[in-house]
């Protein structure tokens, strides 16, 4: 036995990144207490004399006959001699070098996507599986080429877990609190603020995914669709053949056509293209205007990425987004005109502009009461259900858990939560001079919204980020009357939180399902929250270096940004200062909303796709008519796909789509980045 540690530490010495993980895993994954077990062959790999695999080889020879486990007991090593349990498959290649570098230059190539369509038209998707197919394209071409090892399917999983968690940093408030802010008090962050303030909001999330974990994944066992889709995906293309292939080729070309397209429209001013429809119409006051289809931007728009967003979203979403967008431009925007709520613009422009500031407001409360109404019939639902399972009896998981139960320490746990409590109440007093008491208040009500958002995003595969910001605007328009900053930043503070707190339990569910040790997710995730505060707020930085003036316009609609700023405008300033006719609009939103939401809860699961979305409808408020007909066009194209070809569209549908948002949002950036440089 002394042999055998004194070979482990010399093997330990010959590498500072084996030591570090080590001791970053003793700490993070709460396992450096007394009495808790590290397991040795689940050490991170690299090739090379002295490496991680010298050891990790030298390790697994052992580990043929025992079992070794480090048990950390009154400041000592010792090992223990156990059986080699044939249900504990050992997988050496996990938390490596290049799985951790592999999933923060994906995050930082998908993160500006991210950015570009939450500005756009307020929607992010998720990465995981085209992170998991751009990490098994490089390495893979990499083994064809330099003769490196094969890319392992835990490492892949470290890879997207970073690469994810990169691309959630969105939701930290860039593409809605952070240019709400801009749009209402004129401050804007300058870089390195605005990286630290994504930085410390994200982090919470983290912390209570890491505390939600054993209760969610292994005692109520939730599914978390998209962790469980992430994971069979991955398992498919890592079984190797020609499908794996395919879906890379497919992810490039596609990404490769719509950059292209986005450049060329970009280059030779390629515009929506409008019917030659037109309508005389009496104004207030009596003047005639002549109203084509272009002023109410009735158009068809060649954008990509529109397209794949509806084909992801699918046909329900997409029919939705148009009705409301019918009612809203075909309908709401001549009579506002009429009525002399709005003022035309010119005979040839797009009259967004001054519309939307007034069809924001039922739009918004039509999203605002759709979302939280569902959102709160969810929770009650939950809550009956844990009341169920409470009956049960939890000892014995089912078999979709890990076969090994990793346990995060609880006195780690809730030390990490009170340094990241205090870095976000520092961090929100120091940037936006919030009280100390506020600040406590938005931190505590923070964690306990992003349990409830990850419950949610458990068993529906949504995480209702703003309407859980709704709820902290609310609380603190009550507590502190009159204080934007205030209202939207400990708003910030839920949404960032409850974002990265979802985006980890999917992740973490794909370990659980692949068996990989949530312990180095835990890791990865903190890499790429790194990775996206930097890229992220670089990016909105490139794409709006003038928040007053491009937001909330035609090209940039920013959907999210006005739902936010107009709660934020009524609970500061009362109902008085919002726009003629408009409360009116809001009481019959507000009721539709409901309405909606509710008739979705109690109608059985066939029948459901039949009611429309409350929160799709109002979204058709709130961006140009031609991006609801570019989002219901790809959703329709998906269905008579997914229709015609159900086998292939089961495998290829995501692929195609994403390639397609892909390639424009990263076109469009860089579109951004070269106008700023020249």
């Amino acid at each position: 036995m002394v042999g055998l540690i004194w070979d482990c530490l010399n093997a330990f010495s010959r590498n500072w990144f084996s030591w570090s993980v080590l001791n970053s895993l003793w700490f993070v994954s709460g396992q450096g207490g007394r009495g808790k077990v590290v397991t040795l062959a689940a050490m991170p790999e690299r090739a090379g004399p002295g490496s991680v695999a010298s050891f990790q080889d030298f390790v697994l020879r052992t580990v043929r006959k025992l079992s070794f486990q480090i048990q950390v007991s009154s400041g000592r090593c010792a090992v223990n001699e156990t059986q080699t349990s044939a249900t504990t498959p050992l997988e050496p290649h996990e938390l490596t070098v290049r799985a951790v570098l592999t999933g923060m230059v994906t995050g930082a190539l998908l993160t500006p996507c991210n950015v570009y369509s939450g500005l756009k038209i307020g929607w992010t998707f998720n990465m995981s599986v085209g992170a998991g197919l751009i990490g098994l394209a490089i390495w893979s071409a990499a083994a064809n080429v330099f003769g490196t090892r094969p890319w392992s399917l835990r490492e892949n999983n470290i890879n997207q877990t970073a690469a994810s968690a990169s691309a959630s940093i969105i939701s930290a408030g860039l593409a809605a609190p952070i240019p709400a802010l801009a749009l209402l008090t004129g401050q804007t962050l300058p870089l390195h603020v605005l990286s630290v303030w994504l930085l410390v909001v994200s982090l919470l999330g983290v912390v209570v995914a890491a505390g939600l974990r054993h209760q969610l994944l292994v005692r109520e066992r939730l599914h978390f669709p998209s962790g469980v889709v992430t994971a069979e995906t991955m398992t498919d293309i890592h079984a190797g053949g020609a499908e794996a292939g395919a879906r890379i080729r497919l992810l490039g070309l596609m990404a490769a056509f719509s950059a292209s397209l986005k450049s060329l429209v970009t280059a030779y001013g390629i515009g929506p293209i409008a019917p030659a429809l037109r309508w005389d119409l009496i104004v207030a006051g009596g003047k005639p205007v002549k109203l084509t289809a272009m002023n109410l931007g009735v158009a068809l728009d060649p954008s990509l990425l529109m397209v794949g967003g509806g084909a992801i979203a699918g046909l329900r979403i997409g029919v939705s987004i148009l009705f409301g967008a019918a009612i809203a431009w075909c309908f709401l925007a001549p009579m506002v005109l009429e009525y002399g709520w709005a003022k035309p613009g010119t005979s040839s422009g797009v009259w967004f502009g001054p519309l939307v500031e007034w069809l924001l407001w039922p739009g918004a409360t039509l999203m605002v009461t759709a979302a939280l109404t569902a959102f709160l019939i969810s929770v009650a639902r939950a809550l009956a259900r844990r009341g169920i399972k409470k009956k049960r009896d939890y000892s014995s998981p089912s078999g979709d858990s890990d076969v090994v139960h990793h346990t995060f320490n609880t006195n780690a746990l809730w030390f990490s939560f009170i340094c990241v409590m205090i870095t976000v109440v520092v961090a929100q007093t120091m940037i936006f001079s919030i009280g100390l008491f506020e600040a406590v208040l938005a931190v505590g009500l923070s964690y306990v919204l992003a349990i409830v958002a990850a419950r949610v995003s458990g068993e529906t595969a949504i995480t209702p980020i703003g309407a859980l910001g709704k709820i902290t605007q609310l609380t603190f328009g009550a507590i502190s009357p009159g204080q934007m900053t205030t209202n939207l930043m400990t708003a910030n503070v839920t949404g960032g939180a409850a974002g990265q707190c979802a985006d980890l339990m999917h992740d973490l569910k794909t370990g659980q399902l692949i068996g990989a040790n949530p312990s180095f997710q835990l890791i990865a995730q903190v890499f790429g929250i790194l990775t996206g505060s930097l890229v992220g707020a670089i990016t909105y930085l490139v794409l709006i270096p003038s928040p007053q003036t491009q937001l909330v316009t035609a090209e940039w609609p920013a959907p999210a940004v006005a739902t936010w700023k107009a709660v934020a405008e009524v609970l500061s300033e009362g109902i008085a200062s919002m726009p003629t006719g408009t409360v009116f609009a809001m009481t019959i939103a507000g009721m539709a909303g409901i309405a909606l939401a509710v008739l979705e809860a109690w109608l059985p699961e066939e029948r459901k796709h039949f009611v429309p979305s409350g929160s799709a409808m109002g979204l058709g408020f709130v961006i140009p008519a031609w991006n609801s007909l570019s989002l219901f066009s790809g959703a329709i194209l998906a269905a008579a796909f997914t229709w015609a070809y159900p086998g292939i569209a089961k495998k290829r549908l995501v692929v195609i789509a994403a390639g397609l948002i892909v390639g424009e949002s990263l076109a469009g950036v860089g579109g951004a980045l070269w106008s700023m440089l020249h």
